[in-house]
């Protein structure tokens, strides 16, 4: 993770939260009260978020020590306590709920990303994310995704190039909006293209893209349309895959899923903070 982005997103969140100051922990308690804590799993999951929580600590004023239990990327099980504090109850009460919340998030979606990857039980397609992140959030997202066992797709629009329906409609086709590319394209930028139809597809092997997209596709339809696509033409599945479909793509001969719901759309895993 970028560091500079990650300390920008943490000052961001502290500033939500905080305010002008945690008022209750800090009349409560003087800065040289010492406690101890545990952040404890309400169920099992994949962990994401060790640099969070430390960098949290640290924005706050530093001063707390950090017992790891688990590491970014291992699985957990319901009960298990996966990192205990020591340090000022002032400064552990005033990052509780941020450091949860972020934990809370990422451990979902890196959870989640490792559920879709069991489900599909195929290890030739790659599960990856899509710029359908919470704004603002990306970086710690995507990483959260990679915790998983996922792959990143873009992180933004300048990482390359993808001609969508819209895209293809404004300039007037498929061959026309790869000629217009190509006119700007950089020996380093791939070109991807989105489609839906057979026709489509020919016209974009014709191209000579660099990966197509079949979107909305059922996985008979999929068999189907990888036939008239070469080997070489990188294949991506988009659009409307879920835990309750993903399994039904194993072995439909594409190279790629991409799945928005997985930094849309999970839910929190349940953790919880507790003073000793």
């Amino acid at each position: 993770m970028n560091p500079i982005t990650l300390k920008h997103i943490i000052k961001q969140a502290l500033a939500e939260d905080l305010g002008m100051g945690d008022w209750s922990s800090q009349w409560l308690f003087d800065s040289t009260t010492q406690k101890s804590g545990r952040f404890v799993a309400k169920q099992s999951g994949i962990f994401s978020g060790q640099k969070i929580l430390e960098q949290i600590y640290t924005a706050l004023g530093g001063g707390v020590e950090v017992f790891w239990s688990i590491e970014d990327g291992q699985a957990f099980e319901e009960g298990s306590v996966l990192t205990k504090v020591n340090g000022p109850v002032s400064t552990l009460l005033s990052g509780e709920r941020v450091i949860l919340n972020l934990l809370q998030h990422l451990t979902g979606i890196a959870s989640s990303t490792q559920d879709l990857i069991l489900r599909l039980d195929d290890p030739n397609i790659k599960v990856v994310d899509t710029r359908k992140t919470l704004p603002g959030l990306r970086m710690i997202q995507k990483y959260a995704v990679r915790c998983g066992g996922g792959f990143n797709h873009r992180f933004r629009l300048d990482d390359g190039v993808i001609i969508k329906d819209n895209h293809i409609a404004a300039a007037g086709g498929i061959a026309k909006a790869v000629e217009m590319v190509r006119k700007q394209q950089g020996h380093m930028i791939k070109i991807e293209i989105e489609v839906e139809t057979l026709n489509q597809v020919q016209q974009a092997v014709d191209a000579e893209v660099d990966v197509i997209m079949l979107d909305n596709q059922t996985p008979d339809q999929v068999k189907e349309l990888r036939k008239h696509i070469p080997k070489s033409i990188i294949v991506e599945l988009s659009g409307g895959i879920n835990p309750n479909n993903i399994a039904g793509y194993k072995n439909c001969g594409a190279d790629v899923i991409s799945v928005g719901w997985i930094t849309h759309s999970v839910e929190a895993c349940d953790i919880s903070f507790y003073i000793d």
